[in-house]
This record gives C-alpha cells, structure tokens and sequence, in this order.
C-alpha cells in the first residue's frame, strides 16, 4: 500500500502531519512523533511579539497602533507566557533537523510587515526544510476594509518569501469573502502551498471574575468540513500544496480530506487527546480502509471527489445548504 503523498516539494511517507503544538517543544516527543509514524512535523509558532521582545522593543509594539486597536495595550502576554526565547527556538530546529529523519517544518506567526520576518532566514539557516506561515489576525477597526487585511496577507508573505529559498505555506484563516481570489494572490506572490484554515480560538466571559478570559477546546471531527469544502473547490484550480488542518481525528478523516484533494492531513487535537501513538492507529486503520477498497495509493484518490471531479459541482455550493436544509425537514 502506497500512503506516499507530495507536500511543498518534499516526498512524504503518509499524509499524516503533526501539526503545531506544544508536542513540538522537546525532543523526546517529536521522536515519540516521528515513531509513531508522522511524515512530517510543524514546530510549534515564533511568535512576532517574542522577536519584539528579544529585541527590546515591545514596548514599541504596545503602542504602536492603540488609536486604532482598543485591545491593543492588553494584547500581548506577559513575558513569562512564552516557553522559548527566540534563539532557543532556533536551536530546537537545528536539533531537530540533525536528529529526525523527517522533515521540519517552522512555524512564523505574526500580523504585521516588519524586522521579525527576518526570522524566517534564521529559520532555514537552523536547518528547516520549510516554513509555515501563521498570519493570526483578527480586524476590529471599523476603518480597515476586506482588502487592507488582504494586503496585509500578502505584504507579510512577500517579506518572508523574499528572505528564503524554502518553500513557504500560509495558514489562511476561513473569514475572507472570497477565499479562492486571496489564495491565488498568494500563490502569485510565492506561496508554495496553503494551509486550510486557522482556528481562531473565542474568548470566554468569566462570570465569577467579570473578565474575559482566553479559551482552547480541541477540536472533533466535524470541525474538517469546513477545509474540506475549499479544499475541494481549490483542488486543481490553485498551484499550491494544499494541507487540511482542524477536525482531522481518524483514518476517516484523513480518507475525506485526501478524496477532497488535500496533500496531507495535519493533527493537532487528536493527538494531545490520545497521545503520538494516535498517529499509528489512524495509518493501520487507512490501511485496512485502503485494503478494503482496493486503492493502492493516495495518490489514486487525491482529488476523486472534488469540486472539479465530480458530477454535480453544486453539492460544494449553494445546493448543499438547500439540501441539507429539506433532508433536516423530512427527518423530523
């Protein structure tokens, strides 16, 4: 059974990549990772406020733009939130990259063109064999159109793209009004693959505390739906690697998300719920589903039930809302 796929140019032994988290910051469990069978590992993100701090300019950065931002002074956490300065960081990578036999991957995460770009160099220089590109950002001025934080994608990119020759991907988040024209823009401007999509983590209201405090909930299943839709409608359309990321959890998953056109299928929650060894369970039970079914390689399914593949297109588009709507009337 071929599980072989592409992703960024590199030939990978499975689709299944360990996604950025905090499994990434020891060596002990990215071995765990890489036994358990991932093809691939994404560090956990360098945050631009970290290089801001390093460079003792945070109190810059603060400020810089409170007129327009009124989260802007409690943004930023304190210093101690973070694990890795951004030398150490750099160093886990080049450990990493000497002592794994499958390729790593960096994690830049920022919201504005800038000096912390730089470390995208730094990172290849440390021996990352490609970079992925965290743009979390979230608009709350009434004053910046869809388009200012279009540019504001594409600005970031071409500064990282520019200071490397390691293929860049960039995590998109899923709240554009046309998600197949920023792909293409990115693309045009160098990305070499896009990941689908970012998880913006809401915020919770503390009713003892009167605060608003952070929240994570990992993610199920049908979570996927959601990149499988555009994962599909971008397959075949848009010259990039496409990754799924959210909601990949079994063999199931990763079986959707490849016949949607997917070139890997990255785990996050599935695998701080159940552990490294997750990874090897979910690629026996692909295999036995491949077995089963008489494929003999990703490769054959890749894209079989995308957009573009298959005989109604609608089912990705408006028709599906309308069906699903009537098939939850007659069942009730």
């Amino acid at each position: 059974m071929d599980l072989s796929t592409t992703y960024l140019g590199m030939k990978l032994k499975n689709p299944i990549v360990a996604s950025a988290s905090p499994l990434s910051r020891s060596m002990d469990s990215m071995h765990r990772l890489e036994d358990a069978g991932a093809s691939a590992i994404v560090m956990h993100s360098l945050f631009e406020e970290q290089v801001a701090n390093e460079a003792d300019s945070l109190e810059f950065y603060k400020l810089n733009g409170t007129e327009s931002f009124a989260e802007a002074l409690t943004y930023f956490p304190d210093t101690g939130d973070y694990h890795f300065a951004p030398e150490e960081y750099l160093e886990l990578i080049a450990k990493a990259s000497t002592k794994l036999e499958i390729p790593v991957i960096g994690s830049l995460n920022g919201v504005t063109p800038g000096g912390w770009t730089q470390y995208a160099r730094k990172m290849e220089e440390a021996g990352a064999s490609a970079l992925e590109l965290n743009i979390y950002y979230i608009a709350t001025s009434g004053t910046m159109s869809g388009s200012d934080v279009e540019n504001r994608y594409v600005e970031i990119l071409k500064q990282v793209h520019g200071s490397v020759k390691i293929p860049v991907a960039v995590k998109l988040s899923p709240f554009f009004s046309s998600i197949p024209n920023v792909a293409q823009r990115l693309v045009n401007e160098g990305a070499a693959g896009l990941v689908l999509f970012n998880r913006f983590y809401q915020p919770d209201i503390d009713l003892d505390e009167l605060d608003v405090k952070p929240g994570v909930e990992l993610s199920d299943s049908y979570a996927n739906r959601l990149p499988m839709r555009w994962i599909g409608i971008l397959f075949g359309k848009c010259k990039a690697s496409l990754a799924a990321t959210s909601g990949i959890h079994t063999a199931e998953d990763v079986l959707k998300l490849t016949m949607a056109g997917a070139d890997v299928t990255m785990m996050c929650s599935a695998l701080l719920k159940n552990g490294p060894v997750h990874i090897s369970n979910v690629l026996k039970n692909l295999e036995h589903w491949m077995g089963e079914h008489e494929y003999e390689s990703m490769e054959q399914m890749k894209g079989s039930l995308s957009h573009k593949s298959i005989a109604d297109p609608s089912s990705y588009e408006r028709a599906n809302y309308m069906k699903a709507l009537n098939r939850y009337k007659l069942l009730v």
